[in-house]
């Protein structure tokens, strides 16, 4: 079986990518299966840059080819905040519920139609001796007013899909799957696979 790195600690992330990802004969190996790889600071200012950034650095670390995305939310209403902060809004701790708590209290006297979101993910693929591939993903949504869902991480349980009409958090695995940010943005590496992208 083809072996795929993941630049990532984060096991939501890690199990989507797994379920993305095996269907085509890939095991995915994520910084966990890798304890000797310390964390890649993300210094960048866009999510372009920190995913370039981790998946540059651990490619050379073990000279394989190596996945890393940066993704988060963006919110009209707070000028594309949290953005490449989504992770550690509320603090240098990562805490989802006390991120979802701050974006709530920011939009308090924001009404429902200017609560426009949208969740955007860029996946960067590092392969060596080869220049780096960036693909983007996104998905448009609403910010609820209140937490809704238990499935997901990160701030699903206040992103609204109006297709849907539920939030990312009330989706099945595989319903988010098919089109949440991550998925979009891995549908366009999976076109560039095909298409012999890698040889």
């Amino acid at each position: 079986m083809k072996e795929i790195i993941v630049a990532t600690n984060n096991k939501g992330k890690a199990a989507e990518f797994e379920a993305l990802f095996e269907p085509l004969g890939y095991k995915v190996l994520t910084l966990r299966d890798l304890p000797h790889i310390e964390e890649v600071e993300e210094t960048g200012v866009t999510f372009e840059e920190n995913a370039r950034l981790k998946a540059e650095t651990v490619s050379k670390l073990e000279n394989k080819m190596v996945i890393a995305d940066d993704s988060g939310l963006v919110v009209d209403a707070l000028d594309g905040r949290p953005g490449v902060y989504s992770a550690r809004y509320a603090g240098e701790e990562k805490n989802d519920d006390a991120n979802i708590q701050k974006v709530l209290d920011e939009l308090a006297d924001v009404e429902e139609k200017e609560r426009t979101a949208r969740f955007v993910c860029v996946l960067a693929v590092a392969i060596p001796n080869k220049k780096t591939k960036i693909f983007k993903g996104t998905c448009e949504g609403l910010i609820t007013k209140e937490k809704m869902g238990e499935n997901g991480f990160g701030y699903d349980p206040i992103f609204y899909i109006r297709d849907k009409g539920k939030t990312m958090a009330q989706l099945t695995k595989e319903e988010k799957n098919q089109i949440s940010h991550r998925a979009n943005a891995i549908k366009e590496f999976k076109e560039w696979l095909k298409s012999g992208g890698m040889e």
